[in-house]
C-alpha cells in the first residue's frame, strides 16, 4: 500500500522559511516522479515544484529561486525548502507521486497524495 506521510509546516512571518518533508512508503522511491503541489483558500490546487524524469528540478514561475525540492533516497523522503516566504504562499501544500517517471505539473496526472500540510504566512 503506497503512503505520502508529510510533515513540516506551520505559521512564519513573511520573509521566513519552512520545511516540509514528506515520506513515501509501499513503493520503490527512484520507481516515480515526485513532486509538490498547493491549494491555496477558495483557490484549485496548483503546481509547486517535482523532479523532472531526467533529474532535473523544475518549479513554478510563482516559487522559483525562493523554494528548492530535494530527495534522500536512503530515507525515502522528498523535501520543500521554502525561503523568503509570502503571504501569497499561505496554503495547504501536498506532495505527490505520479507512476514512472511522466511529468508531474498538473494535479490531473498524481496517481497518489499526501495528507497535506498548512503552511500560513503572516504579514
Amino acid at each position: 500500500q503506497v503512503q505520502l506521510v508529510q510533515s513540516g509546516g506551520g505559521l512564519v512571518q513573511a520573509g521566513g522559511s519552512l520545511r516540509l518533508s514528506c515520506v513515501l512508503s509501499g513503493r520503490a522511491f527512484n520507481s516515480d516522479t515526485m513532486g509538490w503541489f498547493r491549494q491555496g483558500p477558495g483557490k484549485d490546487r496548483e503546481f509547486v515544484a517535482t523532479f523532472h524524469w531526467t533529474g532535473e528540478s523544475r518549479y513554478s514561475d510563482s516559487v522559483k529561486g525562493r523554494f528548492t525540492i530535494s530527495r534522500d533516497n536512503a530515507k525515502s523522503t522528498l523535501y520543500l525548502q521554502m525561503n523568503h516566504l509570502k503571504p501569497e504562499d499561505m496554503a495547504v501544500y501536498y506532495c505527490a507521486l505520479r507512476y514512472g517517471l511522466q511529468p508531474l505539473t498538473a494535479p490531473n496526472v498524481a496517481d497518489y497524495w499526501g495528507q497535506g500540510t498548512q503552511v500560513t504566512v503572516s504579514s
